[in-house]
């Protein structure tokens, strides 16, 4: 699935939802659901990492949805490697 079928079908199934949430509401559950991803993660737990990752994935794009951004072309940013050098991998000095 290409990242803006999943834009719509995530909108498709919570947008109304999520629109009376409001931004701040709905950035609460994506807070909450990369806590959830942190603890799978901690914790060694691969099916409920996974898991997260889908869940996290839906919350950013419900609040990309709300403020009306296209994660399509929000990815642009990476399409010539790091934003910054412009290298693949990435040339920056690690900080």
């Amino acid at each position: 699935m290409r990242i803006e079928e999943f834009q719509r079908l995530i909108e498709s199934i919570y947008y109304e939802r999520d629109e009376k949430r409001g931004v701040d509401g709905t950035f609460r559950w994506f807070v909450e659901e990369v806590g959830e991803l942190a603890s799978a993660l901690r914790n060694g737990e691969e099916e409920a990492a996974a898991e997260e990752f889908a869940d996290v994935l839906a919350w950013l794009s419900t609040l990309a949805s709300l403020r009306g951004i296209e994660l399509s072309d929000a990815v642009k940013k990476y399409s010539e490697g790091c934003p910054v050098c412009k290298q693949v991998p990435c040339g920056c000095p690690e900080k």
